[in-house]
């Protein structure tokens, strides 16, 4: 019987939070600490012919100024796709992108010398939209990429016109994702301060991915990794807002170098948004083939994604986005094509559901559509499409784990699905839909060999434990669950263990928080240094008992079950295990075996991943037909994790995933005009509030992978892409129309109702000159 892993356990560093005493980046302060501010271009894409900074570097209180002529090094989350500089070099290619910083005094110093800086620009034609910048004759954004387009993908596997010939059913629609901010609560910020004597730098920022930041902090500054110390403070949000380096991280860098001192840089909430890194808006054309019995014979899928300026995470993005067609449901060929392309926007990145979320809109909304049409529940067409496992998909990837029919069940019932459906008043609606995510990339960003999780413990003669780990725990409880996992296996009170955490100088490196990967792979790395001291606490223990150490059992208690001896304390143990070598310091790690590293194809190692998570939704909506508007009345959801280390963390994470997959399907959107962002605030960036959620019954599945720590699979992310066509399956239910865009906003769901009037009059009309 589970001691604390499986039991519902508030976060180790909730008090922290909710009385304040957690100190964020912006809270960290200091005497002589200069105020950084950014100057951002005006135009979405222009040539740079002059910079003049005299003015601003003499103004009082200014200590230092930089341009893009103080870094020549470009940066990148991949390695093979680095072509963005910190600070423009030559040309601008969005509006809002960094040309010149300053640090100062005071910030009205520093924003009084900004105005001062002079820059001459000459502007240059630009693509605001994906067809825009594929269309013959646009300008290129980069040299290397004429046609625009930063990847083009194309993957076929199986025998996809057979699939299409032998399908009963055959379906083909277009769909269109508005593109989406992660709006976290904490806006950017970092602090870094610069040793001139011992030329070192001090960093802490907002990142999930402090090691990434590390390895650009030592690209774009020309300093060696063991010159830089980089901390990750209490993080107010990331979504994957911060799962690469960031232009602002950089910037402060090289401010406080410049000053030779200590430099904070807080971006406004509009800055904020210019850095963005959201999910870009995407166009799919998407092509179903089903059998009579709702099989699915066949799939042909093309994305195109409007990346924004840079690269960043694209490449990853748009290979995500066809992996993930496999995985969830039994297909044996799929087709795909993909397009990454460059516009004069701000770059998009990875946003939580990385890569997936469009597309599983895409494919669940149509499998209802197909579903209604052939008179068949659309539970029972995704139950005669689950997986089986274990199994290989057709582009290579180990499936050990499927709780997803039993995550059908439990929302089917707690709905009253059969009872309720095409029975609600008008107006109402009930939709469906399934999910599914990776429990962490199974081939880091940066191979280098190294373990892809490293956690160490260190003992000492207080008898605390303290996990070290680079993991960076950004709200989803991945410290409190290596807290659970170490004390489950070494049978301790959840009090004796402490973190330290995301600390360059003291903590192993790990790769980062996204993708789902903290629980899954760090989990792992903390059981086997777990082992690792119980072992030597076993010994010890069965030394003084004088009995084998198989015999022993771990706890607060060192015993021997059955025994007649009552065993012996904790704190006895320890110093007997601490007697003549001292502190115990172990290790664990873990790293992805290679065969679930993905399929052999170009670009298979994306979508890799050695468990997928598993989720289904119900949405029950009602619609005011005169308004338009769209209240989510409940929400039930069931989510295969494996196995829920902490219950009530896993609940949380499902909550909030479904909570951002109705700010994407219902409310949320960025505009520009020419390149513009007409949404920089939060009070144009329309985001769910209380007022707008609704209950959300979560069901927990346990399928217990046999890979992860204790059958444990990822929560945090498989949750949200079933939303969207859900509260889209329920609209359609509801009022009869269905939508190919998102958000489904109150405009547009006037106008589709005015259109099916004017039909049905026009129809009317007909019929009656007819007869």
């Amino acid at each position: 019987m589970r001691r604390t892993a499986g039991k519902p356990t508030p976060l180790v560093d909730g008090i922290e939070k909710v009385t304040g005493r957690a100190r964020y980046t912006a809270d960290l302060d200091g005497p002589e600490t200069l105020v950084g501010r950014i100057l951002r271009s005006p135009h979405a894409h222009a040539e740079i012919v002059a910079i003049d900074v005299s003015a601003a570097a003499r103004y009082p209180g200014v200590k230092a100024v930089v341009t893009g002529a103080d870094c020549d090094k470009t940066y990148g989350v991949l390695p093979i796709a680095m072509n963005e500089y910190p600070l423009a070099r030559e040309r601008v290619r969005y509006r809002g992108e960094p040309v010149a910083a300053i640090a100062a005094v005071d910030a009205a110093a520093a924003e009084t010398a900004l105005a001062l800086i002079r820059v001459e620009y000459r502007v240059l034609p630009a693509v605001f939209t994906a067809a825009e910048a594929r269309a013959p004759g646009a300008p290129p954004l980069h040299s290397d990429r004429p046609d625009n387009i930063v990847r083009e993908v194309h993957h076929v596997f199986g025998d996809v016109d057979a699939g299409f010939a032998a399908a009963e059913f055959v379906r083909e629609k277009r769909f269109h994702c508005a593109e989406v901010n992660h709006a976290q609560m904490e806006p950017h910020a970092a602090r870094a301060s610069w040793d001139e004597e011992r030329q070192r730098l001090s960093f802490w920022s907002v990142t999930q991915v402090p090691y990434y930041v590390h390895l650009m902090l030592a690209r774009c500054l020309d300093l060696e990794m063991g010159q830089i110390r980089v901390v990750k403070p209490f993080v107010g949000g990331g979504f994957g807002a911060r799962t690469e380096t960031l232009n602002f991280e950089i910037i402060t860098a090289l401010l406080a170098r410049a000053a030779r001192g200590t430099v904070r840089m807080e971006l406004t909430r509009e800055e904020t948004f210019l850095t963005h890194r959201g999910r870009p808006e995407t166009e799919i054309r998407l092509k179903l083939g089903l059998a009579r019995d709702g099989r699915i014979t066949a799939v042909d899928c093309e994305v195109v994604q409007r990346g924004g300026a840079y690269s960043g995470y694209g490449i990853v993005t748009i290979l995500y986005a066809g992996s993930l067609l496999h995985g969830i449901y039994a297909i044996p060929a799929v087709k795909y094509d993909g397009y990454r392309v460059y516009t004069n926007t701000p770059p998009c990145g990875a946003m939580r559901g990385h890569g997936t979320v469009d597309v599983r809109h895409a494919f669940e909304c149509l499998l209802d559509e197909m579903a209604e049409e052939l008179g068949l529940d659309p539970f029972e067409v995704r139950r005669v499409n689950l997986h089986a496992p274990p199994l290989t998909t057709a582009n290579g990837i180990i499936v050990n784990s499927c709780g997803l029919g039993e995550c059908l069940d439990k929302v089917e019932k707690a709905s009253l699905w059969r009872e309720r459906k095409g029975r609600l008043p008008r107006g109402r609606g009930l939709g469906i839909a399934a999910s599914h995510y990776v429990s962490g990339a199974a081939k880091p960003v940066h191979w280098t060999g190294e373990p892809h999780a490293v956690v160490n413990l260190k003992l000492d003669f207080d008898g605390g434990i303290t996990i070290l780990t680079g993991a960076a725990d950004i709200g989803q409880g991945s410290s409190t669950m290596l807290v659970q996992t170490v004390a489950e296996v070494l049978g301790l009170d959840m009090r004796r263990l402490r973190v330290v955490a995301n600390d360059s100088d003291v903590t192993p490196k790990d790769n980062g928080s996204y993708s789902s990967r903290v629980t899954f792979m760090v989990g792992n790395a903390a059981i086997d240094a777990a082992n690792r001291l119980k072992e030597a606490l076993v010994a010890a223990a069965a030394k003084k008992l004088d009995a084998r150490p198989d015999e022993i059992e771990c706890g607060e208690v060192f015993r021997i079950p059955g025994g007649q001896h009552p065993g012996l304390p904790y704190e006895e143990i320890v110093a007997a295990a601490l007697a003549g070598g001292g502190t115990i310091t172990v290790r664990g790690t873990f790293t992805v075996p290679a065969e679930y590293q993905g399929g052999k194809h170009r670009g298979g190692a994306v979508g890799s991943t050695m468990g997928f998570s598993y989720a289904a939704q119900v949405v029950e909506v009602a619609v005011d037909e005169d308004t338009g508007t769209v209240k989510v009345e409940k929400v039930w959801v069931a989510h295969d994790c494996g196995f829920a280390i902490n219950p009530l963390a896993v609940e949380g994470q499902v909550q909030g995933s479904v909570w951002m997959g109705m700010g994407q399907a219902l409310f949320e959107e960025t505009r520009y005009e020419k390149g513009l962002p007409m949404h920089a605030s939060l009070l144009e960036y329309r985001v769910p509030t209380i007022a707008d959620s609704p209950p959300i019954e979560v069901h927990i599945v346990e399928s217990l992978d046999p890979n992860g720590p204790f059958g444990a699979k990822e929560a945090g992310e498989g949750s949200l892409s079933g939303f969207l066509p859900a509260v889209a399956n329920a609209i359609a239910d509801a009022i009869g129309v269905r939508f190919g865009t998102l958000p489904i906003t109150p405009d547009k769901i006037l106008e589709a109702l005015a259109r099916r009037q004017r039909l049905a009059r026009i129809a009317a009309a007909t019929a009656a000159a007819t007869t």
